[in-house]
C-alpha cells in the first residue's frame, strides 16, 4: 500500500510520524502532507507546518502574528504543567518568552556566549575528538564493531559540555544519561510515565545547575557559567539563578541529543556517498558545506516543541488557523520541500557551497536551527564540533563501513539512533 492510501484519512500527523514507518523513513510522509495537508490540524487540536515558505514565515512572524503562552496560559497549553517540573522549566526558558523579557535574556546570553567564546574552544574540541578516534582505534584495527555512536557522537558533546560549562567530565555523564527521557517527556504526546520520567531527570539537572552556579559564584572559573554569574563593569543587570538555571536546562537539552545525531547522519552521509568525501578534505569552506547539507536533509528535531500562539486568525493555504491557536512547525519536511531546494532528497553540498551560513546559492534558509527571534543560540558551537570533527573522522580511518544497519530510537520528535556500529573495511566505501 502507498503513502496516499495509508494516510488519506490521517487525522493526527503527530502520531502517524511515531509509527514504525515513519521512525524508519518520515520523508514519504512528510511529502504526503506537504502535498496533501499542508497546514494540518491534528486530532489534539494542534496545527502543524510543513511548507517551507510557511514554516520560514511563521518562525519570522514570531513575536508579531504569533507569540508564546502567557504564564496564566500555561495550564491551557500543558494541561499537566501544574504537576510537571518539566513544563515549567520548558515554560521558562528563553524560546517560551516574547519581546520585551526575550529580548532582555537574550542579551545576557549572548554578552558572554560569543562567536569568540565559541571558536576558542577549538582545540580542545580538537583534543577531545582526537582521543576518542585513539580510544575507538585498538578494536576497529582489530576488524572488531563499535558502536560509533555511543563511543564518539554521544560522548564528543558531553565533553563539549563540560569543558563549556566547567563541569567535571563524569558529572556531565551523569546528567547526560537522562536527557533523552526529559526530551521525550516533553513531545505533545507523551504519555504519564514517560512525563513523570522527564520530571525526575529534570530535577537531577535542577539540583546539579543550582549547586554549580554556587561554586562557580565563590570560585569563578574561565568557563561560561561563570561568565554568566559574574559581574561586568559596563551592564548591572545579571540572569537571576532562577533564569540561568532554566537557560542551562535548555542548552543542555537542545544541544546534546541533536548534536550526537547530527554526527551520525554526517557519518552516514559519509558512507553512502562516497563521492562526496572530497569536501571534507579540503579547505574549511567545503567541510561547511557538507555539514549544512547533513542538516537540511536529517534534521534532528522533526518539530518544534515549543508551542507558538497565533495572535489573530490567520489564513494559510485556505485554512483557518484561529486566535489562541497552537501552532507547530515540521522542521524536516521544509527542509525537504522542492519549492525551496531543487532535487531535495538528493545528497548535495554545492547547493551550500561558498554561502552565508545555512543559507543555499538560491537563497533558501535550511531550517534546522530555527530561524527569526528564536534562532538556536547554540548552532554555532554544534557547527564547530561537526567542522571539527568529520575531517578527522574520515582522515582516521578512511575505510570505515557499517558493520550492521544502525537502530533508531521510536521517537516521532527526535531522530536520533540507539546504535550506529561500524568497522574497518578492506575497500573505502564497501
Amino acid at each position: 500500500m502507498d503513502v496516499q492510501e495509508t494516510t488519506a484519512a490521517c487525522r493526527d500527523a503527530f502520531a502517524e510520524l511515531a509509527s514504525p514507518a515513519c521512525i524508519h523513513d518520515p520523508y514519504p510522509f512528510m511529502r504526503w502532507l506537504r502535498e496533501h495537508d499542508p497546514v494540518h490540524r491534528a486530532a489534539s487540536g494542534l496545527f502543524l507546518l510543513s511548507r517551507h515558505a510557511d514554516i520560514y514565515w511563521a518562525l519570522e512572524a514570531t513575536g508579531d502574528a504569533f507569540r508564546g503562552p502567557a504564564p496564566g496560559e500555561l495550564a491551557r497549553y500543558f494541561p499537566r504543567a501544574a504537576t510537571s517540573l518539566s513544563l515549567n522549566l520548558m515554560a521558562s526558558t528563553i524560546a517560551m518568552k516574547d519581546p520585551p523579557t526575550h529580548t532582555r535574556l537574550r542579551r545576557l546570553i549572548s554578552r558572554d556566549f560569543t562567536m569568540r567564546q565559541i571558536d576558542s574552544l577549538r582545540p580542545s574540541i580538537a583534543r577531545i575528538v582526537a582521543a576518542r578516534l585513539d580510544g575507538m582505534a585498538p578494536a576497529l584495527e582489530r576488524g572488531e564493531a563499535v558502536d560509533l555512536h555511543r563511543e564518539f557522537a554521544l560522548a564528543l558533546p558531553m565533553l563539549v559540555f563540560a569543558e563549556l560549562f566547567g563541569m567535571p567530565q563524569d558529572d556531565m555523564f551523569g546528567l547526560a544519561a537522562g536527557i533523552g527521557a526529559i526530551l521525550e517527556g516533553l513531545s505533545p504526546h507523551a504519555s504519564d510515565a514517560q512525563l513523570a520520567a522527564a520530571d525526575a531527570g529534570s530535577a537531577r539537572v535542577q539540583a546539579y545547575f543550582g549547586d554549580l552556579i554556587q561554586r562557580k559564584r565563590t570560585d569563578p572559573r574561565h568557563d561560561i557559567v561563570s561568565m554568566l554569574v559574574g559581574a561586568h563593569d559596563d551592564d548591572a543587570d545579571t540572569l537571576s539563578d532562577v533564569e540561568l538555571i532554566s537557560m542551562l536546562w535548555g542548552m543542555l537539552l537542545g544541544g546534546f541529543t541533536t548534536t550526537a545525531a547530527t554526527i551520525d547522519h554526517a557519518v552516514l552521509a559519509m558512507l553512502a556517498y562516497p563521492e562526496q568525501r572530497h569536501w571534507l578534505q579540503g579547505e574549511a569552506v567545503g567541510v561547511k558545506a557538507f555539514v549544512e547539507e547533513v542538516l537540511r536533509c536529517d534534521a534532528p528535531a522533526m518539530f518544534s516543541a515549543t508551542p507558538r500562539i497565533a495572535q489573530r486568525d490567520i489564513e494559510l493555504g485556505g485554512v483557518v488557523i484561529p486566535k489562541n491557536a497552537d501552532v507547530r512547525v515540521l522542521i524536516a519536511a521544509g527542509n525537504r520541500d522542492p519549492d525551496a531546494f531543487a532535487d531535495p532528497d538528493r545528497f548535495d553540498p554545492a547547493r551550500f557551497y561558498g554561502t552565508s551560513p545555512g543559507m543555499s546559492t538560491d537563497g533558501k534558509i535550511m531550517l534546522s536551527f530555527g530561524h527569526g527571534i528564536h534562532f538556536c543560540p547554540g548552532a554555532q558551537l554544534a557547527r564547530v564540533e561537526l567542522a571539527e570533527s568529520l575531517p578527522r573522522i574520515l582522515a582516521r580511518f578512511p575505510t570505515l563501513a557499517l558493520a550492521e544497519q544502525p537502530t533508531r530510537e521510536p521517537s516521532a520528535f527526535l531522530r536520533t539512533f540507539r546504535a550506529l556500529p561500524v568497522r574497518l573495511h578492506a575497500h573505502a566505501g564497501g
